[in-house]
């Protein structure tokens, strides 16, 4: 195997195809746009001379000893800071806050850089699981909720139920820019502690819900103040980890969704069992026993969350989380990778001008529009399921228990999809593959007869929510091709909000003036 010098060496001395140094367009002092330019061929080039597949050390939460590769092997990769000529484009600015620690001339080997990488799962991935797990047990109760007379309680019907979802979601898709745009100003660690603790207070409020108005304006509340979250978790997590990293990153968060999904009916199953306990019902019990619970993660997170890699000093922390030398491989491996992420401080925020700079940048427009698309053919059977299978004959406990497989497959399929999305260097066919798995599903739903077998049905739903979501690999996919901070911080929330975009129109697809001849999904035929 050749060693990491004979590589890059040999990449090195490979003559420019597409690159001339010495073309005027490519003047280091030039204008922004004329140095972004330079950069994006540059980068192009780097990659189209590229002979072997990315180093994916993305299992080290799992199989850091399985991995195969020599410890004492150099890890660091080739880039552009390997070439005086090309370094000078590539420079981090003055306030980039891990600029003491950048060192084109570090090297370090894997014995170094994967124990480093699994130090930063348990610190970084593990908390923003149970972060995401704390804004989903607050989000999606409500479909506990449901299966404790919920609507009923408060004098709501379907169409109250569908208006509540849109509600949430249009504030959560009007939140979402704003709150990353505040983010990139204060920074991640301080504000989505904030609102963790924020949307918790509001969700335990739920408890006092008196009818449809408080009912709307909760649901508007947890929107505006959730809205921001996973934008603001996505830029985060791309300050700690490489770009063939972080998609699995993102699926392990988006796995603890499924988790919630798992570990809510059993919970909403004992917490329900108060109803009657001081004169209440068991759903406002739900609502307060949770949002306490996850009031008690955003204080968590108060203390949990570094700014950056060289920022984990803190006043009951004062060691900090890494040595001098881990600090150093981690801000080279990330601008090694990606140099574009030295361009900003941490805390610098995106004026009005870079964020029309990064909304019109049109290569990432097709990335939205699969965002707004994706989600919609899953969306109304996922959304309706516990009420689906109580219609169907099942009691409200058995319902929650079997919603639980097609969290299991779900989370599954989705690493998977993931996993080899990276390994093989591809994401359109996988993208295709995950609606390729609804299609015949969804045409079963709707020729299934009326006197079909409750289990029949319910085999096809667990087939058909057990689909490989692409999800966290596009989330990844846009950020690796934002090639900027400011474009990343934006990107973020705004495939993020198109997204959102397409729950409001799979929210309104199933409704109550259908009946009775909603046939894909029984909750259409409940009486009111």
């Amino acid at each position: 195997m050749a060693s990491y010098e004979e590589k890059h060496a040999s990449a090195m001395s490979r003559p420019e195809k597409s690159v001339n140094l010495t073309d005027t367009s490519l003047n280091s002092s030039g204008s922004d746009s004329d140095l972004a330019a330079t950069r994006q061929r540059i980068l192009e080039q780097q990659e189209l001379e590229k002979t072997e597949p990315p180093v994916l050390p993305i299992t080290t939460l799992f199989r850091r000893n399985k991995l195969n590769k020599n410890l004492d092997q150099l890890a660091t990769q080739p880039s552009v800071y390997d070439d005086p000529d090309l370094a000078k484009y590539f420079q981090p600015t003055a306030k980039y806050e891990n600029l003491h620690r950048f060192d084109p001339s570090a090297r370090w080997t894997w014995g170094e850089e994967l124990p480093l990488i699994n130090k930063l799962d348990w610190k970084i991935t593990l908390w923003a699981c149970v972060a995401f797990f704390s804004l989903d047990l607050d989000r999606g109760n409500l479909s506990q909720a449901n299966t404790d007379n919920f609507l009923e309680d408060l004098g709501l019907d379907t169409n109250d139920f569908n208006l509540g979802n849109t509600v949430f979601r249009l504030s959560f898709l009007c939140a979402e820019l704003p709150s990353q745009l505040i983010s990139k100003k204060l920074g991640p660690d301080r504000w989505i502690p904030t609102i963790m603790c924020l949307w918790s207070i509001v969700a335990a409020s739920q408890f006092w819900l008196s009818g449809r108005s408080s009912f709307l304006t909760c649901r508007a509340l947890l929107g505006l103040l959730q809205g921001g979250f996973i934008p603001d978790v996505i830029l985060y997590l791309s300050y700690f980890f490489k770009g063939t990293e972080l998609p699995f990153r993102l699926a392990l968060f988006w796995t603890s969704l499924r988790v919630t999904d798992i570990v809510a009916p059993i919970l909403a199953f004992g917490l329900l069992r108060l109803r009657g306990l001081h004169g209440y019902e068991g759903w406002r019990w739900l609502f307060l026993l949770e949002g306490l619970f996850t009031l008690s993660i955003g204080i968590w997170s108060w203390f949990m969350m570094a700014a950056s890699p060289t920022q984990t000093k803190s006043w009951w922390n004062k060691k900090g989380w890494f040595t001098e030398r881990e600090e150093t491989i981690m801000v080279n491996r990330i601008l090694r990778d990606d140099p574009s992420k030295g361009d900003m401080h941490n805390r610098q925020a995106v004026d009005f001008k870079l964020l029309w700079k990064s909304l019109c940048d049109y290569d990432l427009w097709p990335m939205y529009a699969i965002g707004l698309t994706f989600l919609i053919p899953a969306g109304p059977p996922d959304s309706y399921l516990t009420l689906t299978l109580r219609t169907l004959g099942f009691g409200t406990f058995d319902s929650n228990l079997l919603s639980i497989p097609t969290q299991v497959l779900g989370a599954i399929t989705m690493l998977l999809l993931t996993y080899y999305s990276e390994i093989f260097n591809e994401r359109t066919f996988f993208g295709i593959l995950a609606q390729v798995w609804l299609l015949p599903c969804l045409i079963a739903l709707r020729t299934l007869k009326d006197d079909t077998s409750p289990w029949a049905r319910f085999a096809v739903l667990t087939v058909l929510l057990s689909y490989p979501t692409a999800h966290a690999m596009q989330v990844g996919w846009c950020s690796r091709n934002s090639n900027t901070v400011r474009t990343r911080t934006v990107s973020a929330a705004v495939y993020n909000m198109f997204v959102q975009v397409g729950g409001i129109i799979h929210a309104n697809i199933y409704r109550q003036d259908d009946r009775p001849n909603c046939k894909l999904m029984q909750p259409c035929r409940q009486s009111s």
